[in-house]
C-alpha cells in the first residue's frame, strides 16, 4: 500500500471515529436535556431549587455526555473489529 491510500485511510477512519463520539455525545446531552425537561424523577425539580442551577445542570449533563461519547465512540468501532477479524 502506498503512503497516501494508508494516510487517507487512517484519516477516514479517524474522522469516522470522531464523528461517531460527536452523535454518542449529542445523543447523551439530548437524553439528559429530556429527563430534566420532562421532570423525570423530578431531576429539573431538583435542578431548579438548587442554589447553582448551572452547577447541578453540568452535574447532570457531565456523565450523560460522557457515557453518550463511549457509546458512540463503541458503536463507531465495531465496523473495524468486524473487519480484522477476518
Amino acid at each position: 500500500m502506498i503512503p497516501e491510500a494508508a494516510g487517507r485511510g487512517r484519516r477516514r477512519t479517524l474522522r469516522h471515529l470522531v464523528m461517531s463520539a460527536l452523535s454518542g455525545t449529542l445523543a447523551g446531552t439530548v437524553a439528559a436535556g429530556a429527563l430534566m425537561l420532562l421532570d423525570i424523577g423530578s431531576i429539573g425539580t431538583l435542578v431548579e431549587r438548587s442554589t447553582d442551577p448551572l452547577l447541578a445542570a453540568a452535574t447532570v449533563f457531565a456523565p450523560f455526555a460522557l457515557i453518550g461519547t463511549a457509546a458512540g465512540t463503541a458503536i463507531g468501532l465495531a465496523p473495524y473489529f468486524r473487519k480484522f477479524r477476518r
